[in-house]
């Protein structure tokens, strides 16, 4: 297994919609348990294929207090959403960054396991938070995007300067 590098915002790579996996094999296999490696390191609670410069639609999210709950969603799509909630988000590729995001309460999400079984499931509350912003990543949109367009600026100014030093 292997770190992989996290693109950090405003890296254009950030913006590539991912595509589709079209067979889950060795190589995806290989993909999640680097990217699982590379999000618990981090640490984090969710990580798009897309953040680590792999444009295909593979999403890890785990937000069990002893890291031991990995989901991994191969072609995730919400089918359905309801509610709203309003929660302090965070991202590996804009580190150092929270800000509160406007998104659904509850959603019901399809999607092909570690496997490439099909299933379904719904989520709300920190879940449903984490699937919304991974998925997001996927259609090459970053949770920035959610904010004002002077937030935005600040942000991807505060970036860029890091990227210098």
């Amino acid at each position: 297994m292997a770190i992989l590098k996290i693109l950090n915002y405003p890296d254009p790579r950030l913006y590539t919609v991912a595509k589709p996996i079209a067979a889950v094999d060795s190589k995806i296999h290989r993909l999640i348990d680097n990217m699982a490696e590379t999000m618990y390191a981090a640490p984090g609670v969710g990580l798009a294929a897309t953040q680590v410069d792999v444009h295909q639609q593979l999403i890890l999210i785990d937000i069990s207090e002893d890291k031991r709950n990995l989901q991994v969603l191969i072609n995730p799509k919400i089918i359905t959403s309801s509610g709203k909630q309003d929660y302090e988000e965070g991202c590996l590729s804009v580190p150092g960054i929270y800000e509160q995001v406007t998104r659904a309460e509850k959603i019901t999400v399809s999607a092909l396991n570690h496997d490439g079984k099909p299933f379904e499931f719904e989520a709300e509350g920190l879940l449903a938070v984490c699937i919304q912003h991974e998925i997001d990543h996927l259609l090459g949109k970053v949770f920035v995007e959610y904010l004002s367009s002077l937030k935005q600026a600040r942000i991807k100014n505060k970036m860029k300067k890091r990227l210098r030093i």
